[in-house]
């Protein structure tokens, strides 16, 4: 196996695309979070707001801000100018799931970034939800889906 970010020396290095041909990338990363039951029951209760305030709202900004950051986050991230960058929060039960959607125009994909995003609204829900509990769990963050470039990609949900 070949590791993409490894030199001929095996030391780590960022790939070079600059051969690479320019195309639309977009990527979906989603990730879930468990509340225990009184904290699901008090957002909805309260209109989806806590003590620090619009819990949802709040955590979308977080995401597209780190999404946009990731880069300055992850090592060998290429900087990229987003074009685009979409989250939606569902409460489905007792779990927040959050969908971040990134694209852009680019000789390199937006995996990272949408998983960049999902991840740090899934951290601000808990940041702004832990004054009612320490119970809440970031559960599974994965990559739903990326097309652009050399391979496209589309998982099955496990049952």
């Amino acid at each position: 196996m070949t590791f993409s970010h490894l030199d001929a020396d095996r030391r780590p290095t960022m790939v070079d695309v600059s051969d690479k041909t320019a195309g639309k990338r977009t990527a979906v990363a989603e990730a879930r979070v468990l509340f225990p039951r009184a904290v699901a029951e008090a957002l909805r209760e309260n209109g989806l707001r806590s003590a620090k305030g619009p819990v949802f709202d709040t955590a979308i900004v977080a995401g597209v801000m780190g999404a946009k950051r990731t880069h300055e986050l992850i090592p060998f991230c290429h900087p990229l100018a987003i074009e685009s960058c979409t989250i939606v929060i569902d409460l489905d039960g007792d779990a927040a799931v959050i969908r971040c959607t990134v694209s852009v125009h680019h000789k390199t994909g937006v995996e990272m970034e949408a998983l960049t995003g999902a991840s740090i609204a899934a951290l601000t829900l808990y940041d702004m939800c832990k004054a009612l509990s320490h119970d809440i769990v970031i559960g599974e963050t994965r990559l739903i889906s990326k097309d652009g470039g050399k391979s496209g990609f589309s998982a099955v949900r496990p049952q």
